[in-house]
């Protein structure tokens, strides 16, 4: 990407944050890396497939068997006895698991960090990109069940595929953006499968509305004959289709199969209705007892990027029922230092609070 273009994106990005401020933001743009770390340790990249049968079945013909980029520590290969913590790591709206793992600069931070300090750990990074961009790591007939794909699937594979430490205290959950979204909404949902959480710049935290969902863009839609048709409409107006199939899905509406908030009053708010259920800062008070099991929680953002308002938010709201978290704003935004903070600070985090040896408990 040339810096013409990713000034472009970037500029794109900007606008996008601010006019929506609950929409998954645009994340496919180049980023700084930190300084390579002389002499630090190789790891080792395995790309892989993964079936999932919790997305098997789908009305929207998602496959079921998932790219899986899989980093494995220097010593795996010659140390044939020890087994390692695991960090599953969600990437963004628009990009799959192959683009983030080059926004963050991947391998390179993984063994910077490492020549650091870190720990060693397996890393693996799911691809959750669906035919309208993004998968909202959510539970739909429409997409299928990504929330399960991750937090029931994925692990069971890479646990009898690796010599991972198969308890929740030796694994890890983060994400950034749409991922950090889904780092929030499966770690608290599923909080006995990881041991510590870390929220990267997280969309979607509060209720969405119904952006560019105007007359124009509803007639836009209409047009749309079968969900591979979704790439040629307008960024906003694809990402209001993967709110919808995920969180409004419709098995009686085809070609689509969801609903978006349309019609008249009584239509629309019930549709809304369903997406704000599906946002964190609504439903986090279900979850209390569930996320002070965890061993540590941390979350950042840009102090440029217009989702730290309602990531300080939720900060805000763990600290009111006394439950320890970090949280950071940084200076940049939403993209410039994620390959900085995954290296310096994501996978620091975890080494702190991974359990690395066997027979840890929850």
């Amino acid at each position: 990407m040339t810096m013409k273009t990713s000034a472009i994106h970037a500029a794109l990005l900007a606008g996008l944050c601010l006019a929506m401020p609950a929409a998954p933001a645009l994340a496919q743009v180049a980023t700084n890396a930190p300084a390579p770390v002389p002499g630090a340790p190789k790891v080792t990249l395995e790309r892989i497939k993964v079936h999932s049968p919790a997305i098997a079945g789908n009305l929207e013909g998602e496959s079921a068997d998932r790219d899986v980029i899989v980093v494995l520590p220097p010593s795996y290969a010659a140390n044939r006895a020890k087994r390692y913590p695991v960090v599953y790591a969600l990437h963004g709206y628009s990009i799959g698991a192959e683009q983030w793992i080059g926004e963050i600069h991947v391998p390179q931070v993984i063994e910077g960090a490492l020549a650091k300090g870190a720990q060693e750990m397996i890393l693996v990074f799911p691809d959750s990109k669906t035919i309208h961009n993004g998968s909202m790591y959510s539970s739909s007939t429409t997409t299928g069940d990504f929330e399960r794909f991750i937090s029931h699937d994925l692990i069971a594979y890479i646990d009898s595929h690796y010599r991972t430490l198969a308890t929740p205290r030796s694994r890890g959950l983060v994400g950034h953006s749409m991922g950090g979204y889904g780092a929030a909404r499966i770690g608290m949902k599923h909080a006995d499968q990881f041991g510590a959480l870390y929220l990267m710049s997280p969309c979607c935290l509060s209720a969405r509305d119904a952006f560019a969902l105007d007359e124009a863009g509803l007639a836009q839609i209409a047009a749309v004959k079968a969900p591979a048709d979704s790439a040629n409409l307008p960024f906003p107006l694809r990402a209001q289709l993967a709110v919808g199939a995920a969180w409004s899905p419709n098995p009686k509406k085809p070609p689509l199969y969801l609903d978006l908030p349309s019609g008249d009053e009584a239509q629309r708010n019930a549709i809304l209705a369903k997406w704000a259920a599906n946002a964190p800062l609504a439903f986090v008070d279900q979850y209390i007892g569930a996320l002070k099991g965890y061993a540590a929680i941390a979350m950042d953002v840009g102090d440029q990027d217009s989702l730290k308002t309602d990531t300080e938010t939720l900060h805000k709201i763990l600290d009111s029922y006394g439950i320890a978290n970090s949280f950071t704003l940084y200076e940049g935004t939403h993209t410039s230092h994620v390959a900085f903070r995954f290296q310096d600070h994501v996978l620091p985090f975890f080494s702190a609070h991974l359990v690395s040896k066997a027979g840890a408990a929850r």
